[in-house]
């Protein structure tokens, strides 16, 4: 194949993704010749070695030293890198940070960061937003809206234009050790519908979102941080579940798509070769199949599913021939520009391909509103990202997730005129939860060691207060609290409350608990928004975002009102 057919075929596509991946909504038809005019004016006066680093990001500590923080600025300034990816945890000391190198590009950086969960997930500072698992509770789904708008609004004060979010894998496995929380659900159409307001939520205010974790991470056992993960289903499967969510969004203008560290045998014929670095995934499949225009960029590159079997620089080459427009968390940033280079030169990677991808990343850096870089004020900063404005949405969306599994002896909401005993059993703080029901309830603290001091027939509710200081913590309860609630239901009126994953409900058996409610996340706002529900002054109408066991599954919950009960 001569270099004038690939030159040729490359413009093609070329042309094609101008105008069908991320675009600003409204966009006028005059706006985007000014796109396409400044796009080929930046790439014309690029280098070559320029062009390449527009392919790579890499990430960027503030809990890290001096030598850290002189090393990334010399790859900005050296290697003329594409973006940064931001981590923990100084919010004031990375604004100004971004500012500098932002300044000293020839090129607008692209600024992400993992904010699932808002930019808490990296600024201990900001405010936590729920995880998907709770969103997926949600039936009004413009709260989801609300919220990555909400989160839009940090990320730009921040100097952030991509969230690497949301995920969209369809969680099926219960015991996956890196999805589960972050997941909306094991139910294809509550991930797509909650999902799209996401990422919409993102991109209608300038930020880029990036569903992940292609092909779908959902269904694996493994944590590919730490190995390679094997996703064995059939290619009819896969389709239904796994890559349904990806197709659904990328159909809708989702700006990019995060590839995975993922074997997946059926699409790739190479024993053990992880999708992140597979030409029929990434090009075959994500590209040509499916047709997808936008940005691709790996999963983090310093993860062991894939770091510790290839080497720096070298991993980064084989990802970009596969396919990838942007080598994310890079490890070797000169290496792998020089052997992505030499395969151009032995003619294993078109030039055009270089063309496609830069071109690709100039003009999302324009519609980002990058070409204009304008210095963020760090003044305030941690103000800004955590204030009553944060609280208020958050007790909305903690409130809309309740989900009440079961009320048989219509025990809620709680009444003045009862007497309660409250048990609170795992291992998480409970203290604000009892707290505020005991602020206008008549409620006595009983701990797991005290049992024999609630008499017969009384009236008890059962925190299982889970740790929630992480999205990975364990969802297991223990099997002494097990115990507790068996011997506890014999002989009194129990209201059991999950603050955790719904899972936690996977081995106990409700039989004859009367009340079941499922509050997600043990934190101030989930706790918060409990307790008024409890009380009756807010109204219960999540449903389970997950098949949970043969009797607890998606879509169950009942509506609890503050004056009527309906329910399914």
């Amino acid at each position: 194949m001569t270099r004038v057919f690939y030159a040729l075929f490359f413009f093609l596509i070329f042309c094609a993704q101008f105008t069908a991946q991320y675009e600003p909504k409204n966009i006028s038809d005059s706006e985007k010749k000014k796109a396409q005019k400044w796009v080929e004016k930046t790439y014309n006066r690029l280098s070559q070695e320029e062009k390449l680093g527009q392919l790579f990001i890499v990430a960027l500590y503030t809990n890290k030293d001096e030598n850290h923080i002189d090393q990334v600025r010399m790859i900005v300034e050296k290697d003329h890198i594409g973006g940064l990816i931001l981590m923990q945890d100084d919010a004031e000391r990375e604004i100004n940070l971004v500012n500098e190198f932002q300044k000293k590009s020839k090129v607008p950086l692209l600024i992400g960061m993992d904010a699932e969960w808002g930019i808490f997930q990296r600024i201990p500072k900001a405010h936590k937003y729920p995880w998907a698992m709770t969103l997926g509770a949600i039936q009004n789904k413009n709260l989801i809206y609300e919220m990555s708008s909400k989160i839009a609004e940090d990320c730009k004060r921040m100097g952030i234009n991509w969230d690497f979010a949301p995920v969209v894998d369809v969680n099926t496995n219960p015991n996956n050790p890196i999805i589960g929380n972050r997941s909306f659900g094991s139910e294809v159409n509550n991930v797509i519908n909650s999902a799209l307001p996401y990422s919409n939520g993102l991109q209608d205010h300038s930020v880029l979102a990036a569903i992940k974790h292609f092909p779908g991470h959902g269904d694996t056992n493994t944590d590919s941080h730490l190995d390679l993960p094997i996703v064995s289903h059939n290619l009819s499967r896969l389709e239904s579940v796994e890559l349904a969510p990806f197709q659904a969004l990328m159909n809708k203008g989702i700006g990019g798509v995060m590839v995975a560290h993922l074997y997946v045998p059926t699409l790739e014929n190479q024993k053990g070769i992880p999708a992140s670095v597979s030409k029929s995934i990434v090009t075959d499949l994500l590209k040509n199949k499916m047709g997808f225009k936008g940005l691709i960029i790996t999963d983090a590159l310093n993860m062991g599913a894939v770091a510790n079997r290839y080497k720096p620089g070298e991993l980064d080459a084989m990802a970009f021939k596969a396919g990838n427009d942007i080598m994310l968390f890079s490890q070797g940033v000169a290496e792998g520009k020089k052997l992505i280079q030499a395969a151009i030169d032995r003619g294993e990677i078109p030039q055009g391909r270089v063309e496609e991808s830069v071109k690709k990343i100039l003009l999302t850096k324009y519609y980002l509103g990058l070409k204009d870089f304008v210095s963020i004020n760090p003044e305030n900063i941690n103000r800004d990202i955590n204030n009553d404005s944060h609280k208020d949405l958050m007790q909305k969306l903690y409130t809309n997730a309740l989900t009440l599994i079961k009320d048989n002896r219509k025990l809620l909401p709680l009444k003045n005129s009862e007497t309660y005993y409250y048990v609170p059993l795992e291992e998480a703080p409970y203290q604000a939860f009892f707290d505020q029901l005991s602020s206008s309830l008549n409620i006595k603290m009983v701990k797991p060691d005290a049992l024999n001091m609630i008499p017969k027939d009384a009236m008890v509710i059962i925190g299982l207060h889970k740790d929630n200081s992480t999205a990975y913590k364990p969802y297991k309860i223990s099997e002494a609290s097990k115990k507790i609630i068996s011997d506890l239901t014999k002989t009194n009126n129990v209201i059991l409350d999950v603050f955790g994953s719904p899972y936690a409900l996977k081995d106990i058996n409700l039989d004859k608990i009367s009340t079941v409610l499922v509050s997600y996340e043990n934190n101030m706002d989930a706790m918060t928004a409990t307790a008024e529900a409890l009380k009756g002054k807010t109204s219960i109408s999540g449903k389970l975002p997950v098949l949970v066991n043969d009797k607890l599954k998606p879509q169950m919950g009942l509506n609890l009102d503050t004056v009527n009960r309906t329910g399914q």
